[in-house]
């Protein structure tokens, strides 16, 4: 038998993810960019800037939690099929070690499909002289929107 994890519901998805992508205003003003688009993972880099730090110098962790949510949402979204929308139910967020590096890399990835749930989880690394370090992981619970124009992906 085959699930919806198991499909491709829009074969034209890859375009369909980059063009919402490059719609939100947060993920430029982040300086965040969509690195890898598959069938359920998506990939997105973030350079660090003094602007999104907190007071001790590591970058906020709501800037890195905006972006986690953000891959996980992107990765629901190429399960999906076309014309629907996706927003984030709920999401549980860990912060394992400091966001300090020179940049950023956060996957995202889903878990299980279904026709209106997702469960999609995101893995956050700063990069840094010497390699990664896994900062922070994020688990989150997705919505497929359909038949609402204000919420198209």
């Amino acid at each position: 038998m085959t699930t919806p994890t198991d499909q491709v519901r829009d074969p034209d998805f890859a375009r369909r993810v980059r063009s919402s992508f490059d719609a939100q205003g947060a993920m430029r003003l982040f300086g965040a960019r969509l690195a890898l688009v598959e069938h359920g993972r998506v990939e997105i880099e973030m350079d660090s800037s003094p602007e999104f730090t907190q007071q001790h110098g590591f970058t906020h962790g709501g800037v890195i939690g905006a972006v986690l949510d953000t891959a996980c949402g992107f990765a629901a979204l190429t399960m999906m099929p076309p014309d629907t929308g996706v927003l984030t139910v709920e999401y549980k967020v860990n912060f394992l070690a400091p966001a300090l590096g020179a940049h950023f890399r956060l996957v995202g990835r889903v878990r299980k499909a279904g026709r209106t749930i997702t469960l999609s989880e995101a893995d956050a690394y700063a990069v840094r002289e010497g390699g990664e370090k896994l900062i922070a992981t994020m688990t989150a619970t997705l919505m497929t929107i359909v038949g609402r124009d204000d919420v198209r992906s």
